[in-house]
């Protein structure tokens, strides 16, 4: 399925009180290429394999469903890190949803949380609550396929 992505990236100032009255999503992600984007996704019992066109705001995505067995498979032949978080959900106004994601493993204390929007005039007149820090959209140092690559020593914690 094919979709443009309209997302923003922010810093968390302080983690929301009671995670667990959030729904959330455990997910394993890995990439089998930075440039183009082709990424393997685990979120709970769902599997998908998603390429990402250029661009830091705004792109192309294509959404594939994949079999659990096809991601196994997959997920062994994607290069460095294998990425781990929790993603929380989080209903902000205006019909939209803040997915704050908490890492686990090499990036264990690491939280990012982005927001999608139908239009990128939306993404620009979105004020964030007072609960995210600075934003980091075009930063590629957070985005997931710049951590996939880094070893443990160039962590950005």
């Amino acid at each position: 399925m094919k979709d443009m992505e309209i997302e923003k990236k922010y810093l968390i100032l302080q983690v929301p009180k009671d995670l667990e009255n959030y729904d959330h999503h455990e997910i394993e992600q890995g990439y089998l290429s930075v440039n183009p984007v082709v990424r393997v996704r685990k979120s709970d019992e769902e599997y998908y394999l998603t390429y990402k066109g250029k661009g830091m705001m705004a792109r192309e995505e294509y959404n594939l469903p994949l079999t659990k067995e096809s991601y196994e498979h997959l997920i062994k032949k994607a290069d460095g890190n294998v990425i781990t978080k929790t993603r929380y959900l989080f209903p902000l106004e205006n019909n939209l949803t803040a997915e704050l994601d908490i890492f686990h493993g090499v990036f264990t204390g690491m939280s990012i949380v982005e927001v999608e929007f139908e239009s990128i005039e939306a993404a620009e007149s979105f004020t964030p609550p007072d609960w995210f820090g600075d934003e980091v959209t075009y930063d590629k140092r957070f985005h997931n396929s710049y951590l996939s690559r880094l070893s443990v020593s160039e962590t950005i914690l």
